[in-house]
């Protein structure tokens, strides 16, 4: 029995001794973040009997059905982050405008975030997930806030991160200095480090990618998803395909195994379907930091402008060498 447990709040502490300068500040919005992650997981497990399952009756502004439990979430996290104190701008997928922090609650750090990312599968027991991504305000102390705050390149991000609620909950989170994963213990309450420095093989033998979407594919994943089951690149063996539907189980299961993740662009989505500011950029974020790569298919996922909140874009992520062999056939191909 461990004795000497590293919990998140510990760890968070940890990195901020290490950072030259640093006020403690993201410490508190991180301790927040992991309390809204807790009561999040607690109404995961509870929904079946506790009522929240199926429809809300609404959609949201990418005219997605809202499940009651997507609501309920973003209300912890929009209550959560706004009592920090240190929020300026929150960007939620279930609200189609940015909602402005006023004082005295005003911070200097912008969150962008996806509540309940992959909900529509809660129904149904399947892995479920909070994605987050922290802006630092251009001017902090300012007390001037707008759009030029958020619509900038995810290299800009100072943490990122998600949690997983499935037969445990989990969460992996980057401040730029690496990825570390922790497994929330109910015994205790707390997040506890589990994974204290998670590294993405460099090649994998899985990829990860919606097949119900092939014909409308381009010629150069088609190319890939055909090399992949041909085994070309791996010894004749052919590539095991593993696809759940929610993003941030698919993207851990990249993260600790290896392989590739891919929600490709197609004549359905021309410009992808998955958000770039509160999915796209977190998990690219998270995936560099563990050794990874992740594109568009032709340039950086993290050094896209994001032209809207709520902007689209296509992304190829995880093992270093499966990402450039998408890169290489997208070139080969001429495909965009």
């Amino acid at each position: 029995m461990q004795t000497d447990p590293l919990t998140l709040s510990a760890w968070i502490l940890t990195q901020q001794h290490k950072s030259q300068g640093a006020r403690g500040r993201l410490t508190v919005l991180l301790n927040a973040i992991g309390v809204g992650c807790k009561f999040v997981s607690s109404a995961v497990r509870r929904a079946g009997l506790a009522g929240m399952m199926g429809m809300a009756g609404s959609s949201n502004v990418q005219g997605e059905d809202q499940k009651k439990l997507d609501l309920v979430a973003n209300e912890v996290f929009k209550n959560s982050l706004r009592r920090s104190g240190q929020c300026c701008i929150l960007v939620t997928e279930e609200e189609d405008d940015p909602i402005f922090i006023e004082e005295p609650n005003r911070g200097d750090y912008i969150v962008v975030f996806d509540p309940l990312d992959g909900s529509s599968n809660i129904d149904c027991g399947v892995s479920v997930g909070t994605i987050f991504g922290i802006y630092k305000a251009k001017n902090p102390g300012s007390g001037k806030y707008s759009l030029e705050d958020v619509l900038r390149p995810g290299t800009e991000m100072v943490a990122a991160g998600y949690c997983m609620y499935g037969s445990m909950s989990y969460m992996m989170i980057t401040t730029g200095k690496g990825v570390a994963g922790f497994t929330l213990d109910p015994t205790l309450g707390e997040f506890v480090i589990t994974h204290p420095n998670v590294q993405i093989p460099t090649k994998g033998n899985i990829y990860s990618i919606n097949e119900g979407n092939a014909a409308n594919w381009d010629p150069a994943t088609k190319k890939y998803v055909e090399e992949c089951k041909a085994g070309t690149y791996n010894k004749g063996k052919p590539y095991s395909l593993r696809y759940v539907g929610s993003m941030v189980a698919d993207v851990h299961r990249t993260l600790l195994y290896g392989g590739i993740f891919c929600y490709p662009a197609d004549k359905k989505s021309p410009k992808g379907k998955l958000r770039v500011l509160y999915e796209v950029f977190p998990m690219a974020f998270l995936v560099e930091q563990a050794g990874g790569k992740s594109t568009t298919g032709t340039s950086r996922s993290l050094e896209i402008v994001p032209d809207s909140i709520h902007g689209r874009a296509p992304i190829y992520l995880g093992s270093k060498e499966e990402v450039e062999l998408i890169e290489k056939f997208k070139k080969e191909l001429g495909c965009q």
